[in-house]
């Protein structure tokens, strides 16, 4: 598994954690039903404290990314659609709370912006 992990970003490094390994779920590149580093395994791992690692694995299965099976270790979760999909729309949520916000600077029209949305939408069918 690939963690990279930034000591001098604003997210906290539990967070870090937990967004990269939902984001290698995402992509596939954590697998349905494998098995993820036990939580000491990965704190020495990656040089982190144990707890640190257990807040960002306890988010995670409280979000349906990961299942805990006891005696046997922490797996990938069943692909749930709905989940992927209510992540997607926040992304897109918070970007386009980037694009309101530039286009509110700058005086861009609301038509403006639907324009070049509807030129992007096009290109891809």
């Amino acid at each position: 598994m690939k963690m990279i992990i930034s000591n001098s970003s604003s997210i906290p490094i539990y967070e870090q954690i937990k967004n990269s390994i939902r984001d290698q779920i995402i992509n596939e590149e954590l697998l349905e039903d494998e098995a993820l580093p036990s939580i000491r395994t990965l704190a020495a791992d990656i040089k982190i404290s144990v707890m640190t690692i257990k807040k960002a694995y306890d988010e995670l299965e409280s979000e349906g990314y990961i299942i805990s099976r006891q005696g046997k270790g922490t797996f990938v979760a069943r692909k749930n659609n709905d989940l992927e999909k209510e992540f997607a729309r926040k992304k897109i949520e918070e970007y386009i709370k980037k694009i309101v916000e530039i286009s509110t600077k700058y005086k861009i029209n609301n038509q403006e912006i639907i324009d070049v949305i509807n030129i992007f939408l096009r290109s891809e069918e």
